[in-house]
């Protein structure tokens, strides 16, 4: 559930059908839907999505998630937190089964947006279910072959809250510049070896890229977490030209 920090123009775009192919467990709080979407357009790392449900009686409720999948997936992937109070996520990340269809519009956002051809060094701050843009980011960045440093500093509740765990372990050992930083702020499991707090400006100056470097800064995640991130960045140096920010409410890590 995402709240964008520059409010973008909305164009008029159509309701699609949205067709579940595909039901992935991520967490136990925690599942991605893949989608098959007749007529879709085409959408670029970091764009979100609106999803209608409509109730027998005709009540609707309406919410935007982040595209998780790369450009080049064959289908469109979104990742959905179970959030308790909600009126869509429940459905979505609980009831939701194969073969379901509801409506879906997009994509939407021009801001919070990555492009593999961007030489700069990419470098993305996450916590929670907001790695999902990110990952849309690094996902394409593997499919396009883009080898520029990259890093993500990642904030879990505990080892099991930890979403795409394995997929982003295996994005890191394909030796191609991207370094994935790991903090567990709840529980950690015995042996852990990653960090062990809340992101902070000691550990982004510690692990992140110097301000030099320009990176391209992208911070999405609960509104604490991303302001604070994002004012550390700025006072380590950053230009804040390069920092794009995505929030959504009081949930991750």
């Amino acid at each position: 559930m995402l709240a964008t920090e520059k409010v973008q123009p909305t164009r008029k775009l159509p309701w699609r059908t949205a067709t579940v192919r595909e039901i992935i467990e991520e967490t136990p709080r925690v599942r991605s839907l893949s989608l098959d979407i007749p007529d879709w357009p085409g959408h670029r790392p970091g764009q979100h999505v609106d999803i209608r449900l409509t109730s027998d009686d005709g009540y609707q409720a309406q919410r935007s998630y982040s595209i998780a999948s790369a450009p080049e997936a064959a289908e469109l992937l979104v990742t959905v937190e179970r959030i308790e109070e909600g009126e869509v996520s429940p459905y979505l990340s609980s009831e939701v089964i194969v073969g379901d269809k509801f409506e879906l519009r997009g994509p939407i956002g021009g801001h919070f947006v990555w492009s593999a051809f961007m030489t700069e060094p990419l470098f993305l701050v996450a916590g929670g279910s907001g790695v999902a843009p990110l990952m849309a980011m690094l996902r394409h960045r593997a499919a396009a072959g883009n080898k520029n440093p990259a890093l993500l500093v990642y904030s879990s509740r505990s080892f099991d809250d930890i979403i795409y765990r394995k997929e982003l372990a295996a994005l890191a050992a394909r030796s191609d510049g991207l370094k994935v930083v790991h903090t567990l702020t709840r529980q950690q499991p015995a042996g852990w070896t990653g960090e062990k707090k809340r992101i902070d400006p000691e550990m982004l100056s510690r692990v992140g890229f110097s301000p030099k470097e320009q990176p391209r800064i992208f911070i999405c995640g609960p509104t604490q977490l991303v302001e604070s991130a994002a004012r550390a960045l700025i006072e380590l140096g950053h230009d804040a030209g390069l920092i794009k920010t995505e929030r959504f409410g009081p949930t991750g890590a």
